[in-house]
């Protein structure tokens, strides 16, 4: 980062001794300040007493530094005065980065449509995290060499990997451009290499304060590239494997990870009914092992429940927005979205597919200038759900680097919990809202709430017509009653939401009602935090989300809820 600016000196903070006229009347002092004028030539006045029983004296204005020099030596020299200091600025360390790009990326701290990235630097940067970024591989690039650790390509086919071989230890991008129309499938086009995971990487861990390109969200943190596209995609088998082993699980013929990754990244996906088994149940381990798993929710304008791995549980489904905060015009949606973040427009929705109109609104990271195979690194805008994951999976990062005890269902739970709402519109559902880089570091930490402990749940339960159910979080490590402003965050996903009846009950009994039934609320989901005075409740136990749906015709399930003591 930038030093901070230096600023002149405008007051000086005087100590008196004790027992001196001066450390005990104002009057005195100000007595004091007056001769201190006239023996220095400034304009010195007695402002205030300060908390202690310095006094705080004004120059009159800014001073130069042997005007600063005279007054401080003038009050030294007074045998009543115990100390003198210059009433010095302080800024926010979180400074501009000096990154030349830096300017582009509306994303990280724009009011509207950014996330909020700065002001969380001054507590986390990533450090002693490591990133997966399951995607097309690495193509190398000096905004991004010192935070690669060794990583693994994962496509078993040697003629999509286009390395000459099958698995191997070298996750270098070997290019995923096709040459012809209908190579890939019917529908397919032809198209040059996107350099896409390198892209990915940038937004979350590219290096910062060196001068040039971007600054990365966690750019404390490492990137372990992991390829699994290259020509025509790649299968879910092999996406899979990468899964379990990013996460530090075991992979038959694949030697062991030797940093195993707390965030995976999954900026890709394909058409799906259901989420197939063999990713549900590699991410259910990597999940186990400690990992958390982001998703792009996908880019068809379109319901993301028809899309995998965005459809499948123990992730976080991302929506993109735009610079202006609405949901982007070809972000799948729906209540399977979890949150959103910028993925940006690189061109208006009614403009030419292809074209590129709006450089200036998309999401500005790492890439490479190379059509086919690797050329001169360089940066670019893209637009995509694949760009708005890589901000959370940064955020991710940057929680767990700030609190290691976090596990993959809090850090989901706290993204959520501290959202903001979209300042433009969302048609069919983005979620809790544009995640909050700073508010969420802030809430986990505690640095501005007293407590801050967050337990949460994120295991689906399912809501059918005329029953009641109940998802538990059990409480340990916090001593005494639950605070007056105890947040309760909820995420349920169903059509006709007022049909439902929601009560927290604690761990003596005891039901707070959270929402009431409403035969005119005909919206999907309920999506909010809740705050309950439950200082009357012991906070240890096991506490109960309880949901009853009072009607026929529509059903859901508990996606995941919190508690934030």
């Amino acid at each position: 980062m930038s030093a901070p600016p230096a600023a002149p000196v405008e007051k000086v903070i005087v100590t008196y001794k004790s027992g001196t006229a001066e450390a005990a009347s104002n009057g005195a002092a100000t007595s004091d300040a007056k001769e201190k004028a006239e023996r220095t030539g400034e304009d010195l006045s007695f402002e205030r007493r300060l908390a202690g029983g310095p006094a705080l004296v004004d120059l009159g204005g800014e001073a130069s530094s042997k005007d600063v020099a005279e007054v401080m030596a003038a009050f030294r020299a007074d045998p009543s005065v115990a100390s003198v200091e210059p009433d010095i600025r302080a800024y926010p360390m979180a400074a501009t980065p000096n990154d030349t790009e830096y300017p582009r990326q509306w994303d990280l701290f724009e009011a509207t449509g950014g996330m909020n990235v700065p002001a969380a630097w001054d507590t986390t940067t990533g450090s002693g995290v490591t990133v997966a970024v399951i995607d097309t591989g690495y193509a190398a690039h000096s905004d991004l060499a010192a935070n690669v650790v060794p990583g693994y390509d994962f496509i078993s086919s040697s003629s999509e990997a286009r390395d000459g071989s099958g698995r191997d230890s070298d996750p270098k991008d070997e290019g995923d451009w096709n040459l012809t129309d209908g190579e890939c499938g019917p529908n397919s086009r032809a198209g040059d290499s996107s350099w896409h995971g390198t892209h990915v990487a940038g937004t979350i861990a590219a290096a910062t304060g060196n001068g040039k390109g971007i600054a990365g969200i966690a750019h404390g943190a490492k990137i372990q590239p992991v390829r699994v596209l290259g020509k025509c995609g790649g299968s879910s088998s092999d996406i899979a494997d990468a899964i379990t082993w990013a996460s530090g699980g075991s992979v038959p013929g694949v030697p062991s990870n030797p940093t195993p990754a707390k965030v995976i990244n999954l900026s890709l996906g394909g058409p799906s009914s259901s989420c197939p088994s063999v990713y549900q149940n590699a991410i259910n381990g990597a999940v186990s092992r400690g990992s958390t798993v982001v998703v792009a929710a996908g880019n068809s304008n379109a319901n993301a429940s028809a899309f995998t791995p965005a459809n499948c549980s123990n992730i976080i489904n991302v929506a993109s927005t735009s610079r202006e905060g609405n949901r982007s015009f070809y972000s799948n949606y729906g209540s399977i979205v979890d949150v959103s973040a910028p993925g940006g427009e690189t061109r208006r929705g009614t403009d030419t597919p292809g074209t590129v109109t709006t450089p200036q609104n998309g999401i500005w990271s790492t890439l490479n200038a190379g059509a086919t195979v690797q050329g001169s690194e360089n940066y670019a805008p893209y637009q995509g759900t694949s760009m708005a994951a890589p901000h959370i999976a940064g955020l991710a990062a940057l929680l767990k680097s700030a609190k290691s005890s976090l596990t993959p269902a809090q850090i989901e739970a706290a993204i959520k919990a501290n959202a903001r709402p979209l300042p433009g519109t969302c048609s069919g559902g983005c979620g809790a809202g544009i995640a909050d880089a700073a508010k969420t570091v802030e809430a986990v930490t505690g640095t501005t709430t007293p407590g801050g402990s967050v337990f949460s749940n994120t295991a689906n339960v399912p809501i059918y017509d005329y029953t009641t159910v109940a998802s538990s979080i059990t409480v340990t490590g916090v001593s005494g009653n639950a605070p007056s402003d105890l947040k309760v965050g909820v995420d349920i996903k169903h059509t006709w939401r007022g049909d439902l009846v929601i009560d927290l009950v604690a761990p003596d009994g005891s039901t707070y009602r959270l929402k009431n039934s409403s035969g005119s609320d005909s919206a999907d989901n309920v999506t909010g935090t809740y705050t309950v005075n439950a200082s009357g409740e012991t906070a240890a136990g096991t506490w109960k989300l309880q949901v009853r749906d009072v009607a026929s015709g529509d059903t859901g399930y508990i996606d995941s809820w919190s508690l934030t003591f």
